[in-house]
């Protein structure tokens, strides 16, 4: 197996090669491995060619420790002693890193993994700080790192303009199939940020690997994104966090398993194989599992888990819908979507923040419901994005 060597290795050994000045700010968490795994901070530290200034944590903290939606104060780094600002606080201006922490900073590195879907908030955390860096004029440099679920397939639909959010950004379909370093080109060129931008791009990685072909770690991006099953299924699945039903969080199964207290796991199985032909390498098994926390603590949850078969012809999205279809056939009355805030929205329901539309809420019960059809209407959409993303693409 030839080994993928990530962005940060490439930066570390040619640092004149990207980086101006002396000075480095890094944006970064604990997927931060170097190709010898040990973290990007111990060799920022420890380099001769710069000075490492300031550190700054997405969502889920420095440590990767904190659930979903949990504000993250502001720490101090036991291994460098460098306070650590949080980029995801009690409100949406968190989210933005304040133009004075890089007064002095020459460069504002980006190494963290992501996972291939857009409702990933790593993501806009790293255009978020592109667009600061474009106001102070620090370079930004951002290391890439393999989309572990591919970065061939894509699927989904785009966001419309008045439902960007934090898990929508910017007009991306739900999975993209680009690596953050191509994100980052899109984002500075056809997004509009313009900012002094420097992708460091990987060798040894082709678009049709997956994250266990590529011989590096696999580090746990989030809490609940244990392994790479459980990105496979999360283009799809993250819709579940819309409605009130369990998405596994708060069990070892998170997004591979769905339920509620009030399902017949077996009707539902045995109604999804009216759909078996739409919905190719997957197989659904009746579950039962009790959430430790979020959603349905507490109780016994009944429902399936999706076992994947092909990843090569898996669709996570079509996959969700059909599952989501088929629970409104069944449970009408017992369907309900999420109504509180979602990341920093309090007038918009989440669901549709996470579809990008209303579409999906608006149909789902209807009568005349098609999965064909709505899987129609995305390739309309992608029709758009294709020749776009093509443009942006590194490999």
């Amino acid at each position: 197996m030839t080994r993928t060597v990530s962005g940060i290795d490439h930066l570390l050994s040619q640092p004149e090669k990207y980086l101006q000045g002396k000075t480095v700010g890094l944006i970064v968490n604990h997927t931060s491995l170097a190709g010898d795994g040990k973290h990007s901070i111990t060799h920022f530290l420890s380099h001769s060619a710069f000075t490492l200034q300031a550190l700054f944590a997405p969502e889920h903290g420095l440590n990767g420790t904190a659930q979903d939606m949990t504000p993250i104060d502001n720490e101090v780094d036991l291994l460098s002693g460098l306070d650590i600002k949080s980029l995801y606080g009690k409100n949406k201006d968190s989210l933005v890193p304040d133009p004075a922490l890089l007064h002095d900073i020459d460069n504002l590195v980006f190494d963290i993994q992501d996972i291939g879907s857009r409702y990933y908030t790593f993501i806009y955390t790293m255009a978020n700080c592109m667009t600061i860096c474009k106001q102070t004029g620090t370079r930004m440099v951002v290391c890439d790192r393999p989309n572990p679920i591919n970065g061939t397939s894509v699927e989904g639909n785009l966001v419309g303009e008045n439902l960007r959010s934090f898990v929508g950004q910017y007009s991306l379909p739900n999975r993209h199939g680009m690596t953050v370093g191509e994100l980052a080109r899109l984002f500075n060129e056809h997004f509009g940020i313009h900012c002094d931008l420097t992708v460091v791009p990987m060798s040894g990685w082709s678009r049709e690997m997956w994250y266990d072909q590529t011989g590096m770690i696999w580090t746990p991006p989030s809490p609940n994104m244990p392994t790479l099953a459980t990105a496979t299924v999360y283009p799809g699945m993250c819709l579940i966090e819309g409605t009130l039903l369990s998405e596994g969080r708060g069990t070892t199964l998170p997004f591979e398993q769905i339920g509620a207290p009030f399902i017949n796991p077996h009707k539902l199985t045995a109604r999804l194989e009216k759909d078996s032909p739409l919905l190719p390498g997957v197989y659904f098994r009746p579950q039962y599992f009790k959430p430790m926390f979020q959603k349905h603590a507490g109780e016994v949850c009944a429902g399936l888990q999706l076992h994947i078969t092909d990843r090569d012809h898996f669709k996570p999205l079509l996959t969700t819908v059909a599952l989501l279809r088929a629970i409104a056939e069944i449970y009408p009355d017992r369907l309900h979507w999420r109504t509180e805030p979602y990341e920093f929205v309090s007038n918009r329901l989440a669901i549709d923040l996470l579809y990008g539309n209303p579409k999906l809420r608006e149909t789902l019960f209807e009568p005349d419901f098609s999965l064909e059809g709505l899987e129609n209407s995305w390739r309309k959409e992608l029709e758009t994005f294709l020749p776009l993303r093509q443009e942006y693409l590194i490999y």
